[in-house]
C-alpha cells in the first residue's frame, strides 16, 4: 500500500511537471526566466513568462515529486513514512478539491487512503526488531 502512495505521489508530480513544460508550453519561456525577466513580476498582473514559471518549475509537481520519492525511500527501508505527511497531503488535497474541483485531486486522494491503511496495517503487525523505526 505505501509503495502504491509512493509511486502515485511520485509519478503525479512528476507529470504535472513536465506536462506543463512540454504540453503547457511553458518551457519556452525559459529564456525569460533565466535572463531576470520575472525579478519585477507583479503577482497580481502576471506576465505569460511568469504564470508559465508557477505553473511547471515553481508549482508543487517538484516538491509533490520528492514527497513520493521520500516515500519510496522509506518503504525500501522498512520505515513507515511518519502520520504527519499523509495528514499534510491529504489537508492540502481537500482544500485542492474545494477550490479546483475539476482537477486530478482524487489520485492524491486514493494516495493519502493507502498511506493511512499502510501504517495502520504496519502498526497492526507491529515493528520488524532489526529495524530502527520499523514496519512489517
Amino acid at each position: 500500500m505505501i509503495k502504491w502512495a509512493g509511486w502515485i505521489i511520485t509519478l503525479f508530480g512528476a507529470a504535472h511537471t513536465l506536462l506543463a513544460l512540454t504540453a503547457e508550453r511553458a518551457a519556452r519561456h525559459a529564456g525569460t526566466w533565466f535572463s531576470g525577466g520575472l525579478w519585477s513580476e507583479d503577482l497580481a498582473d502576471m506576465s505569460p513568462a511568469g504564470s508559465a514559471y508557477w505553473l511547471s518549475l515553481e508549482s508543487f509537481g517538484i516538491p509533490l515529486t520528492l514527497v513520493g520519492l521520500t516515500v519510496l525511500w522509506l518503504d525500501r527501508r522498512g520505515i513507515t513514512p511518519p502520520a504527519f505527511i499523509v495528514w499534510t497531503l491529504a489537508s492540502w488535497t481537500a482544500v485542492d478539491a474545494v477550490v479546483l474541483p475539476f482537477t486530478p485531486w482524487p489520485l492524491i486522494a486514493l494516495a493519502c487512503a493507502l498511506l493511512l491503511i499502510g501504517a495502520r496495517r504496519a502498526r497492526r503487525d507491529g515493528p520488524a526488531p532489526e529495524a530502527g523505526l520499523p514496519r512489517a
